[in-house]
């Protein structure tokens, strides 16, 4: 009988101790988590006149990939969450803005049946399907497994559509992106204990796209510009719902055009997001504190860490200025943190509401 008890409560032992493993990533559980965005404005469009004089109006389009990943000791995928913010302005014929500055605008996933691909799709599945059975045949691989993917060109608009029998019933849209969103993902990783959700929240304006005009006393142009902010937050949670680790970023991507409509951005050029710019993005002269955004937004999620989002929701702010709404107003953030945080806390909200 005491033989029995003994190993009864050795086994016992060994139980809490692989559960203890498992909170380290010993057992595959996520020990870091990254956030990895590919930004092009590729598809932006002159305005334009054909032959039977029908115009062909501008349009700047921005079409930003984003994947929130946590990945394993090993760096192995454990959760991985894609999505697509194709964000198009319109202009009408005079580059006035065509489309609602203050309208929401949804990313793929969101957009849901809305995106209306099905129809088109050779194997009868949405965007949203697509993307969800390639996040499920990452999981479990490293970013190098993820990478050999066997993909081949189906036409110009595709040149890398998975060529895998695990896949090819299954996602015939092109991943070369999504793919390196991943990768980036893995390299921006930060370490986290206790994860075991993961989030993505964003949102996205278009309010500060501007149309064409001129000032009649000085006769200086305004020219047209979209510009499109992506407000991002990958977040990991523990089983209370308090925050494990946060990624915030923010693409802020800017198409100019001249006063004919043409697009003069450079559409092959590589975009980077507010965090990609570090110093770059020269906020710190501006700044009261002497901090660029990078180091704030690094400040604002260490801050975040520990807590829910009904205590981040619950910060208390002030504005300082008709551009700053909602500037941090806690003994903990003052000095630190002097940028408008609403749409960070927002994103953060979001990305808990659709964790898994």
């Amino acid at each position: 009988m005491k033989r029995t008890v003994g190993i009864v409560f050795t086994v016992a032992l060994l139980l809490v101790a692989l559960l203890s493993a498992g909170c380290t990533g010993d057992d595959g559980g996520a020990v870091k988590l990254g956030l990895g965005t590919v930004t092009s404005i590729d598809k932006s469009r002159d305005q334009s006149v054909d032959e039977e004089e029908n115009v062909t109006t501008a349009q700047g389009q921005v079409d930003t990939v984003i994947a929130a990943a946590t990945f394993d000791a090993k760096g192995r995928v454990v959760d991985v969450i894609i999505d697509t913010a194709q964000t198009r302005v319109a202009f009408d014929e005079e580059l006035q803005l065509a489309s609602d500055p203050a309208a929401e605008n949804k990313t793929k996933k969101e957009l849901g049946d809305d995106y209306n691909m099905r129809g088109a799709s050779s194997i009868g599945k949405e965007w949203y399907e697509q993307i969800a059975a390639l996040e499920d045949w990452m999981k479990g691989k490293t970013v190098a497994e993820i990478k050999a993917l066997k993909v081949k060109q189906r036409d110009e608009a595709h040149p890398a559509v998975p060529d895998d029998p695990e896949l090819s019933s299954l996602v015939t849209i092109t991943v070369q992106d999504y793919i390196a969103a991943v990768e980036k993902a893995y390299q921006n990783a930060v370490d986290v204990k206790d994860a075991v959700k993961l989030g993505l929240g964003q949102n996205i304006s278009i309010a500060k796209s501007r149309g064409y005009s001129v000032d009649e006393e000085t006769n200086t142009e305004t020219l047209p510009m979209a510009q499109v902010d992506t407000v991002i937050a990958a977040t990991a949670f523990d089983a209370k719902g308090k925050v494990a680790g946060v990624i915030i970023d923010t693409a802020q991507t800017r198409v100019n055009f001249d006063a004919e409509g043409k697009v003069t951005s450079d559409k092959s050029a590589a975009i980077r997001s507010k965090k990609e710019l570090g110093d770059d993005y020269n906020m710190r002269g501006a700044s009261s504190i002497g901090k660029e955004w990078y180091e704030q937004i690094a400040a604002l999620e260490n801050w975040m860490k520990g807590k829910t989002v009904a205590e981040i929701k619950a910060l208390k702010v002030k504005q300082r200025d008709e551009a700053h709404p909602a500037v941090p107003d806690d003994p903990e953030l003052t000095s630190l943190v002097t940028i408008t945080v609403q749409d960070y806390i927002a994103a953060v909200a979001e990305s808990f509401e659709k964790s898994r």
